[in-house]
């Protein structure tokens, strides 16, 4: 067998206090995430992270800095995922875009709100990941190299 972990791309997105998630369904439960996703061939990471935000939200973001690196294998399947989160601003909605056909809805809920139902996040890294964002400190986007 052979090992390769998973690169991805989250976004944390704040405005008046509230964050941006998707409500997906997934192993048959509602669950939030920051927008994210996979890195696709001949892209960069931030090139991901603004296309994964719009394809699951419709909001058009500015990418302001990196949040963190993170290394995650799920107890559910073993995969290993390595998470590079940004932090962003909304730049513009488009609420005539189509979201991706495994999001219920995007939503902006406050860090309380996330907190309320462990049971409700995609993973361990939802929190941790805003948790790391509001503690800073946030690294300049020239911390990537293309």
């Amino acid at each position: 067998m052979t090992w390769q972990p998973h690169i991805t791309v989250a976004t944390i997105v704040e405005h008046e206090g509230k964050f941006l998630f998707v409500e997906e369904f997934k192993a048959n439960q509602h669950v939030f995430n920051q927008p994210a996703g996979h890195l696709e061939p001949n892209e960069t990471l931030p090139q991901a992270a603004l296309r994964e935000t719009l394809e699951e939200t419709a909001w058009e973001v500015e990418l302001t800095g990196v949040v963190g690196i993170y290394l995650y294998t799920a107890p559910s399947n073993g995969v290993t995922y390595q998470r590079v989160c940004f932090a962003a601003r909304p730049v513009r909605h488009h609420a005539d875009l189509a979201l991706d056909s495994d999001i219920v809805r995007a939503v902006w809920l406050t860090r309380d709100e996330l907190l309320a139902d462990p049971t409700r996040w995609r993973s361990e890294l939802v929190p941790r990941c805003l948790d790391d964002y509001l503690k800073g400190p946030l690294h300049s986007l020239d911390l990537l190299r293309d």
